[in-house]
């Protein structure tokens, strides 16, 4: 083989295998407009079915409560059965909830589907930085890849924050939910025509027995490390970014501004992730990354809360906390796959990553607005997610250790 042909060959690996990572991405991204078509749509639900407020909280947190429970029972299974297998079932799962949703005659069945949506997101989206990593041998494109992956759920949210409102008021809510379900079986055949069910000199099957993997993974420090830092992340940031259209809508701001704003301050978190992949790409230590984004979340969340007949300073500090927090996600995803403690348990990992993620955005929320309601507004909420940053610089640093060992036993 002369040198001219392996360079290409060489080229076109490569291309494909960022192929591959697009749809990957593509596919998450259509996965997150399920959780994000939510909040739009509350309105024309509580007309519609009578919804109350607190149903509408449980609407929004159900999708939650499977990645809470079930997350690393289901990356046990896709590193047993398979991260493309999971994911195919996943999606037509996700596409089965979203359609039985739109037949719901009442707020009880429409939960109960939401249940279903929950479980099919969980199965679609948690093999995937697996996937990813069987898949993508380029070591770049896999830093990439996985920065990618970390913004799809501010992608999608932002994407269905913008376009659910129109898309609602053009057909109504139950086309909006079959239309959705639709998207989610053209994202099953996209992954079942485009991504192969087997590669040449794959890694032998993996073993049958669960507990051993499953013992491996929770005695090694990498997943426990990984796993609380995304704590310390998911539930500050929900916190902030979710309360926004509430905080904004108190301050008398129309619908459609507080619309947008808070769409813009979800989508610029998606810029914090591909840069995450871009620096790691480029051999930045993901210590300093994560010590990096910690600190501006805390600062962003002290201006943002604290300064108080500031708005064009406010917004901006939102902005630079979701954005440059987005650090965050994009690097663990990429210290989960290194720090696994085997080819055979990065699902796992990542399915203990996100029962962790799950549990911070569970938490997060009502803690903030526990706090506001004590001291009777949102001045002291930077408190609470200044205390999450800190917790967060620390993980960083014992992250940075733990990816220094590893990188020395590589």
């Amino acid at each position: 083989m002369t040198t001219g042909h392996a360079a290409r060959l060489g080229v076109d690996a490569a291309a494909q295998a960022s192929r591959l990572a697009a749809l990957v991405v593509a596919v998450g991204v259509t996965c997150a407009l399920h959780v994000g078509k939510l909040p739009v749509a509350i309105p024309v639900l509580r007309d519609a079915l009578g919804l109350t407020l607190l149903q509408a909280g449980f609407l929004l947190s159900l999708v939650q409560l499977a990645g809470m429970t079930l997350g690393l029972v289901v990356g046990l299974m896709a590193d047993r059965l398979g991260t493309r297998r999971v994911m195919l079932a996943g999606l037509m799962l996700l596409a089965l909830g979203s359609a039985l949703g739109a037949a719901a005659p009442n707020v009880n069945l429409l939960l109960l589907t939401r249940v279903v949506e929950g479980m099919g997101f969980l199965m679609a989206v948690l093999p995937a930085p697996g996937l990813l990593r069987q898949r993508v041998a380029h070591a770049p494109i896999l830093a990439r890849a996985l920065g990618w992956w970390g913004a799809y759920m501010p992608l999608g949210t932002a994407l269905a924050l913008l376009l659910g409102a129109p898309l609602i008021q053009l057909v109504g809510w139950r086309w909006a939910w079959l239309t959705l379900a639709a998207v989610s079986l053209c994202a099953a055949g996209a992954l079942l025509r485009w991504v192969p069910a087997s590669v040449a000199g794959q890694a032998k099957p993996l073993p049958a027995r669960l507990w051993p993997r499953l013992s491996r993974t929770l005695r090694a420090p990498g997943p426990w490390l990984v796993a609380v830092a995304f704590f310390l992340y998911s539930g500050q940031w929900l916190a902030v970014v979710g309360f926004l259209p509430t905080i904004y809508s108190q301050a008398g701001y129309s619908g459609a501004v507080v619309g947008m704003l808070s769409a813009l301050a979800a989508g610029i978190n998606m810029v914090g992730n591909i840069g995450a992949g871009r620096l790691l790409a480029r051999g930045m230590q993901p210590g300093l990354i994560l010590t990096l984004a910690y600190g501006a979340m805390g600062l962003g969340a002290w201006v943002a809360f604290a300064a108080q007949g500031y708005p064009v300073w406010q917004y901006l500090a939102v902005l630079v906390f979701s954005g440059v927090g987005g650090l965050v996600p994009g690097t663990l995803f990429g210290l989960a796959v290194v720090l696994a403690p085997g080819e055979d348990t990065v699902s796992t990992t990542v399915g203990w990553m996100q029962q962790f993620s799950s549990l911070g955005q569970f938490l997060g929320p009502p803690l903030v607005a526990w706090l506001a309601m004590r001291v009777g507004g949102w001045h002291w909420t930077w408190v609470a997610t200044g205390a999450c940053s800190l917790l967060g610089v620390w993980a960083a640093r014992r992250l940075q250790v733990a990816w220094q060992v590893q990188a020395v036993h590589r």
